[in-house]
């Protein structure tokens, strides 16, 4: 049996601000925006990539406040890379932070949802 994590709600206050932060900032793919009644927005968004995509929008059950969701984690081949890139579309992005682990850079989505970027370190 196989348990694939595919997708992550992460609360926001406003939903075409995020969706504009996420696709045209983070570099993120809009994969759905559908306004399913009058209480539910669904918008589906991921990371290129990635196998998982994260939900914004209203209605989703998620009682979670907006930038309560800290660690998420993309994993890349050069944090350096990811950073410019990043960097180069207006994000503020950190600068890249080496531990034994891995190289990391981290940001914020507008309503302060945590990012963290990481470049894993293999042995050998």
């Amino acid at each position: 049996m196989d348990y694939r994590l595919e997708l992550v709600t992460v609360p926001v206050s406003d939903i075409d601000r995020a969706k504009a932060f996420y696709t045209e900032k983070a570099g993120f793919n809009a994969d759905h925006d559908h306004r399913v009644s009058d209480e539910v927005r669904f918008v589906q968004l991921t990371p290129p990539g990635s196998p998982c995509s994260i939900a914004i929008g209203s209605g989703l059950g998620a009682e979670m406040a907006p930038g309560a969701v800290q660690g998420l984690q993309l994993v890349v081949a050069d944090a350096e890379a990811a950073r410019a890139d990043l960097a180069s579309r207006g994000v503020e992005v950190s600068d890249v932070h080496d531990f034994p682990w891995g190289r990391f850079v981290f940001f914020k989505d507008p309503d302060g949802n945590g990012w963290n970027i990481q470049e894993v370190r293999r042995e050998g």
